[in-house]
């Protein structure tokens, strides 16, 4: 499909969309000048914007669409749903069948001890969500203070005000003229920007828990209710943390009583290899919010995944819960989410990642782009992956303007036919879950052509 499909041209889309439409995270006025890529059509791990161009889609979309493009499953379980039942909510004593049937699927998949869940239409409300019904639970069990939550620095959570709050960037914080209180930002487990000269990513690991350790005590446990965590963080950098971490967050979460939130929002539904980060790193969550690939994004969807511990109280002590939003809960959203799970179980999509895709995108990044003069790192876990942008790999210097070396990188790899993303000087990569061999070899293709071509542009801008 092209534009001769539609009823504008390309040309008056753009006017529309520049006198109109206010995009999300963008400078308007540059896009204005230049006007918008008009992206009219998927198909499987491509798409195809309106001059017919197709696009490698490294990103998934948004970090969400794990099964691709074009799935007539999804488009007919929804329509069949609106046909006969388009909405009804889940407020006043009532559900519909398809929220019911999501949450006992959710229950099954989900590690041993999350049994109940909650729904909204993104990850900004589900950690909403997740803040205030963690304060909820310390105020029913007699700690009204212990409200303190720890966060990391450029963590991201979301963009409502409470999601903004929780995440660590201050760029997001400054725009807002100020943030929710009592959250408490501690240093990012990101070893290749902040470990020390000499120190392993074991060591630094430690280092960076006991960084939580150290806010509870300065706090107070009597006030600290969780620490919020990204197993790994995505849209700040894919910033994985080194094997030392997540044991040692569990440890000092236990010992001082804090609840950990987990925002699997990007790594839920089988990114990492396993359905759920949670497994993959080992940790024992007391909430876990997931949306994005839910739905493979064909819907807007978000669910909190809630602990035993926290759920049990809510039901026993809490009475009414003054939350919730129209959409919770949504029939046709539950009705796609259904249906999606389904097919990355039937098609075996989570042990692809596990035991074919996730170990060859690995090895493919180590050894085309290892011994590339831009390359200081490249990392990946499963489906999702980061290469680090450098002027000098021995002293990770980076090119000046800040930034300005991964955009470069960026757009070239997007006239190349490659959708990847620049986050400050990294390149991060969250590729749909049906990716096979042949693309990953195709993705590598084209990022280097990339690198090459953004080499030759940043000469003259070595720090």
């Amino acid at each position: 499909m092209t534009l001769s499909n539609h009823k504008y041209s390309l040309q008056q889309l753009q006017a529309l969309d520049a006198a109109h439409h206010l995009h999300p995270f963008t400078d308007h006025k540059e896009l204005r000048s230049t006007g918008s890529r008009m992206i009219v059509r998927g198909e499987g791990p491509f798409i195809y914007d309106s001059e017919g161009f197709e696009i490698l889609d490294a990103m998934a979309g948004l970090w969400c669409v794990n099964i691709g493009y074009g799935r007539d499953e999804l488009a007919d379980v929804a329509a069949q749903q609106m046909r006969e039942l388009p909405f009804y909510n889940s407020f006043f004593k009532c559900t519909t069948p398809s929220p019911v049937q999501l949450s006992a699927k959710l229950a099954e998949l989900a590690p041993p001890n999350m049994n109940q869940v909650f729904y909204g239409s993104s990850g900004s409300e589900a950690n909403d969500t997740a803040l205030r019904l963690v304060r909820h639970y310390w105020s029913l069990e007699g700690k009204p203070d212990k409200n303190i939550v720890i966060s990391r620095d450029n963590a991201y959570h979301g963009s409502t005000v409470a999601g903004a709050s929780l995440g660590g960037m201050t760029h997001m914080h400054k725009q807002m003229g100020g943030v929710v209180p009592n959250i408490v930002h501690v240093m990012a487990p990101y070893a290749y920007g902040l470990s020390l000269p000499g120190e392993s990513e074991h060591e630094f690991g430690l280092r960076a828990a006991r960084a939580i350790e150290d806010a509870i005590l300065a706090a107070g446990a009597d006030k600290v209710a969780a620490l919020i965590g990204e197993p790994i963080m995505g849209a700040g950098g894919v910033k994985i943390p080194p094997a030392s971490y997540w044991p040692e967050v569990q440890r000092i979460c236990k010992k001082y009583d804090v609840l950990l939130m987990l925002d699997e929002v990007i790594t839920g539904y089988g990114r990492t290899g396993e359905w759920f980060a949670a497994t993959t790193f080992g940790i024992e969550a007391d909430t876990i919010t997931t949306a994005k690939a839910l739905t493979s994004g064909y819907q807007p969807l978000s669910a909190l995944l809630v602990g035993d511990r926290i759920a049990s109280t809510l039901v026993e002590k809490g009475g009414e819960f003054y939350h919730g939003y129209t959409y919770s809960g949504h029939p046709v959203c539950c009705a796609v989410a259904l249906k999606n799970l389904e097919i990355i179980e039937n098609e075996g999509l989570v042990e692809r990642v596990r035991d074919d895709t996730g170990p060859y995108l690995a090895d493919q990044l180590a050894r085309r782009l290892n011994g590339h003069p831009l390359v200081g790192e490249r990392r990946s876990v499963g489906m999702m992956a980061a290469i680090e942008i450098v002027s000098d790999k021995a002293a990770r210097s980076r090119f000046l303007p800040a930034g300005s070396a991964a955009g470069k990188v960026r757009d070239h790899a997007i006239r190349n036919g490659l959708m990847a993303r620049a986050t400050d000087d990294t390149i991060i990569m969250s590729p749909p879950l049906i990716w096979t061999r042949h693309m990953i070899d195709l993705a590598c293709d084209r990022l280097l052509t990339a690198l090459d071509l953004a080499e030759a542009d940043l000469a003259s801008q070595r720090a």
